[in-house]
């Protein structure tokens, strides 16, 4: 018998989570719950900003004998006055409102121009998920003090004067998170130790200091420049050439970035061992890397592959790639960013596509100027970066011999890509010649290979395999790529297949949608087997640009919106930076032939920027996907079809 469950849905069903209570309820979106070490570096970072604009010069983290960790610092002191619109002090503010703080207004004169803290939400967090936070702040001769417990005030603000001896400005910032909202409460100390020391190594003559209370001992860590003794001691062994430490950044006269945006870094070369590699942006460290590493990379691999060409130090038949540059390379990179995107809460890789250009465009030029004024260093380096290419290409060319020799006749209009390595290649099945043209000339011709498509491709839900190659462009699809077509219960010869990435690339509009669905339907139905192990994706190119002019400190710039969600939170952006209503420009992409060849690589083509999204089964798995494709796609079902409609049409977003 069916169990007929009885709730009510209602308006009084909806709940609105006020204040911290959303952070209190998932944590796990706004911080690590392994251990503490991340709601601590959020009043770390604080500290840290406060330094990275000039003010202050010592951090000291004493970790208390009863669970408890404090961070000092002698920065400014955070305001604690009443707030003008929110007529509350905004000491209180800071700490128990998500997305109230100081660090917004980057353009306009705001209190920070670089910043690692971006939307107030980090110390909030912090607060939120302790069972006690304390908080003294010191400014204007006077001092200030607040308690919280799990977000809520315990004991109200009190301002006193300040006693002499007591130090001019700055904050200290006690906290005892809370034992139910983390894994364990046991700090991680070599995580720890070493975000420490990394803080003092990127902030020249700022001096961090950790006491460790319960047996009175203490480290204190100060650099009074450059990465090179940092990176040196971490190395596993030699490096092949002296190191090479540089930096560059904008100045007022710069076109492309705003005065004081760029980097510093020091990168050295070995042969063996596990490379150390650490990169940050305005002092965030960010473990899993980003744009700005992808930057470094490209410079170090244009300036390499620039001396190479201008010694002739190249071996016939040996074509360089950036990882023979990268794969040895260890480094240290802090980036100056004024607006950073980083990807989720806890800011662990950076996404600003900007980030390539500005590091690239400074490593670069240093690079190739040291290269060529240590000429037999270079020719040192050069040898280890030709040795990685020849051993990447044998590798290649024995997977190749594997294929064998009954190979067929590529179609004429495929622009293929030079490299064997299976791994590294992608073709890009592309809608319409035009489009085809600015992507030809827009790629990566080492490894990305084109595929131009001409009208619609045919609907091959209900097509028998042995007539699909009676349409040409799946006949062209089908060789390209290497693979005959097959079922779900075949075993199909993959040693084939050309290209690790096969990519769908069609207009943004609703055309292109329709020729995506009849291209993942020829995969789904005709090639399964290349979903199934992960080769098929879809490329999200851009319906809008916006071309915002100059404000503040930040020069005119572009930005690519994927719909009109992002062009409404790009707009939203520009009114916060002050830009004045209908300054910008908007521009609607009709197709992707409409795009130069530069703006497709920035959008669509480069691995570093683009938005490239993997097609897998879903959790309705083969069965049940292929009933409802029936229903989608097959020609007597239309009764079917207006039945998905009726149910699911509301959610349907229409491009008319």
């Amino acid at each position: 018998m069916a169990t007929q469950i009885n709730a009510a849905y209602s308006e009084s069903s909806i709940r609105v989570l006020k204040g911290l209570e959303p952070v209190k309820q998932r944590p796990g979106m706004y911080t690590r719950t392994d251990s503490p070490l991340h709601v601590i570096q959020e009043v770390l970072d604080n500290s840290a900003d406060e330094a990275l604009a000039g003010h202050g010069k010592k951090i000291r983290v004493t970790l208390h004998g009863d669970a408890s960790i404090s961070i000092a610092d002698d920065g400014r002191g955070i305001p604690f006055g009443i707030h003008p619109e929110e007529n509350a002090p905004v000491l209180e503010l800071v700490f128990t409102q998500l997305h109230a703080g100081g660090k917004f207004d980057k353009g306009k004169g705001g209190a920070y121009s670089f910043s690692g803290g971006l939307h107030g939400v980090g110390v909030s967090v912090t607060n939120a998920l302790s069972e006690r936070l304390e908080v003294t702040t010191y400014r204007e001769g006077q001092v200030a003090r607040i308690v919280f417990s799990q977000g809520d005030v315990v004991e109200p603000l009190v301002i006193r004067p300040a006693t002499e001896g007591e130090r001019k400005s700055g904050t200290t910032v006690r906290v005892w998170p809370h034992a139910k909202y983390f894994d364990t409460l046991v700090m991680p100390m070599a995580q720890f130790t070493h975000l420490l020391r990394s803080k003092a190594v990127l902030m020249p003559g700022v001096s961090v200091t950790l006491v460790h209370e319960l047996n009175k001992e203490s480290q204190t860590w100060v650099f009074k420049g450059g990465f090179r003794d940092y990176l040196t001691q971490n190395l596993s062994s030699d490096p092949i050439i002296p190191l090479l430490e540089g930096e560059g950044f904008a100045d007022a006269q710069n076109d492309s970035f705003a005065d004081g945006e760029g980097a510093a870094w020091c990168v050295a070369f070995t042969e063996d061992g596990m490379p150390v590699r650490e990169s940050y942006v305005n002092l965030i460290p960010t473990s899993a890397g980003g744009t700005h590493e992808s930057g470094l990379r490209e410079g170090l691999f244009n300036a390499v592959k620039s001396f190479v060409e201008m010694h002739s130090l190249l071996p016939k038949g040996v074509k360089l790639q950036p990882d023979d540059v990268f794969a040895r390379a260890n480094y240290v990179l802090s980036t100056k960013v004024l607006d950073p995107q980083f990807q989720g809460q806890i800011k662990e890789r950076l996404n600003s596509r900007d980030a390539v250009r500005l590091v690239s465009g400074f490593v670069r030029p240093a690079l190739e100027l040291w290269l060529n004024q240590n000429v037999e260093h270079g020719k040192k380096l050069a040898e280890m970066v030709i040795k990685a290419a020849q051993s990447r290409q044998k590798a290649g060319q024995k997977v190749e011999k594997r294929k064998g020799s009954g190979v067929a006749v590529l179609p004429g209009k495929l622009t293929d890509c030079e490299s064997r390595n299976i791994e590294d290649n992608e073709v890009f099945l592309v809608e319409g010649d035009s489009a085809g043209g600015s992507a030809k000339m827009g790629r990566n011709k080492e490894c990305q290979a084109v595929l131009p498509l001409r009208g619609k491709v045919l609907n091959t839900w209900e097509v028998d395999r042995d007539r699909l190659f009676a349409n040409n462009e799946i006949h062209d699809i089908a060789v390209a790529i290497g693979v005959d077509p097959h079922g779900q219960d075949d075993t199909p010869d993959l040693s084939g297949l050309r290209y690790g990435k096969i990519c769908i690339l069609s207009d943004a509009d609703v055309d292109g949608s329709h020729i995506q669905v009849l291209l993942l339907t020829l995969f789904f139905k005709h090639f399964p087997k290349l979903i199934e192990t992960g080769h098929v994706y879809v490329a999200r190119p851009p319906l809008f640009r916006v071309d915002a002019p100059a404000r503040g400190k930040k020069p005119a710039s572009k930005a690519y919106a994927l719909d009109d969600g992002e062009l409404t939170a790009i707009l939203d952006k520009l009114r916060q930076e002050g830009v004045r209503e209908n300054a910008w420009t908007i521009s609607r992409f009709k197709g992707l032939g409409e795009m130069n060849a530069e703006q497709l690589w920035d959008t669509t083509l480069n691995p570093d920027t683009r938005r490239l999204q993997p097609m897998h089964l879903g959790e309705l798995g083969y069965g049940q996907t292929s009933v409802l494709m029936t229903k989608l796609m097959g020609k007597g079902e239309a009764g079917a079809r207006r039945e998905l409609m009726e149910l699911h049409g509301d959610s349907v977003e229409l491009d008319v």
